[in-house]
């Protein structure tokens, strides 16, 4: 039997840095709190996809004493309570087991979901059929349920999970069906990538988990005591806040998928219908972009001779970019800092973090 929406929960990560979107996205406010398509940050868009699938009483925000007070300004509508700032960077299995405490000290018997605060999502109905399926998956079953993104072409930068048959399960019939998982893999290379795709049993992982806390507290017990103590002390402590600052430095670092996913004894997933885009770089922002000249994506008017094949995002609306003979090149400006970078080495602007200095972080 499905339980009530009063005790259904969803827990946002929003604590990550979007290094790659440097010099844009600064450790105070990174990819998710930017304004990157001209509507909406992507928190904001993740909080207004919940509406009517998940109480808003009910949806929890996970962030950083950093970002803490511009993540209060995107969630504004939601209860001051149910935001909170983690004692310090420790990963994201730390990071979930201080969501799940808090959600098992207001509801032992809730079922949630995790999500990420960054990616781009557009058929909220599609959506909801998905996570109102896997959410009474994980309410009717012992077993650990993740979302998984159809793969559209060879990608190495994501991790990958392998999917079995279709899974036997208890509770109402699904839409959507959920699968066996085989097991995870870690991001490939593009040969083994190109074989995943072939092999047509892969899905990208997401990072979209769901479960019960009952559920998930049992499986962290077996193959992560430290978490699992960590949510007893949080979830029990008369005072959750003080048991925060006295436990969670503790915790050691380490990823939900390493401490718990590739280990649970029973993980299903279900395959998205909806488009998804995580977004992970000026390479995939630009697919949003205009189109100028010969293949430069902006999102402003340029001026530009025999360029071609270049992405220019301008933050100063006063200020005019211009480019001559140009190609394949990452033009961004922001009121502090001027990039320019070889669009074939995107994803080396994360490294920028280790020669700039602290007040350009």
């Amino acid at each position: 039997m499905n339980a009530s929406t009063n005790s259904q929960y969803a827990l946002i990560l929003a604590g990550g840095s979007g290094t790659r979107f440097w010099p844009l996205s600064r450790n105070a406010k990174p990819k998710q709190l930017l304004n990157l398509f001209g509507s909406a940050t992507l928190l904001t868009q993740t909080i207004q996809r919940l509406e009517g699938l998940i109480p808003k009483e009910n949806i929890l925000i996970l962030t950083n004493p950093l970002q803490e007070a511009a993540v209060r300004e995107v969630a504004s509508d939601l209860p001051k309570g149910n935001i909170f700032a983690e004692p310090a960077k420790r990963d994201t299995a730390p990071a979930v087991a201080l969501g799940i405490a808090l959600i098992a000290a207001r509801d032992p018997e809730a079922t949630m979901m995790i999500l990420p605060s960054d990616q781009l999502i557009s058929d909220t109905a599609a959506y909801h059929c998905v996570m109102a399926d896997a959410m009474t998956v994980a309410e009717n079953n012992p077993a650990l349920v993740t979302v998984g993104i159809k793969p559209t072409w060879p990608c190495p930068s994501f991790g990958y999970i392998e999917r079995g048959g279709e899974a036997t399960v208890e509770g109402p019939t699904t839409t959507n069906k959920a699968h066996d998982v085989a097991r995870f893999r870690e991001k490939p290379n593009s040969e083994l990538a190109e074989k995943f795709l072939n092999q047509g049993n892969y899905a990208w992982n997401a990072g979209m988990f769901i479960w019960s806390v009952k559920t998930v507290v049992a499986e962290l017990e077996t193959h992560s005591p430290e978490l699992a103590t960590f949510i007893q002390q949080v979830s029990q402590a008369p005072e959750p806040t003080a048991a925060i600052d006295e436990h969670f430095l503790n915790l050691t670092p380490i990823s939900i998928d390493y401490a718990l996913m590739e280990n649970a004894s029973r993980v299903l997933n279900i395959e998205a219908t909806f488009d998804w885009d995580d977004v992970g770089s000026w390479i995939s922002l630009s697919n949003y972009l205009d189109e100028q000249g010969d293949g430069n994506k902006t999102n402003t008017e340029i001026a530009e001779i025999d360029c071609r094949d270049n992405i220019v995002f301008n933050d100063r609306p006063e200020s005019k970019v211009a480019l001559i003979g140009v190609h394949d090149l990452i033009v961004v400006q922001t009121d502090d800092a001027l990039l320019i970078a070889n669009r074939h080495r995107a994803d080396n602007i994360k490294d920028l973090g280790k020669i700039l200095p602290d007040e350009l972080l």
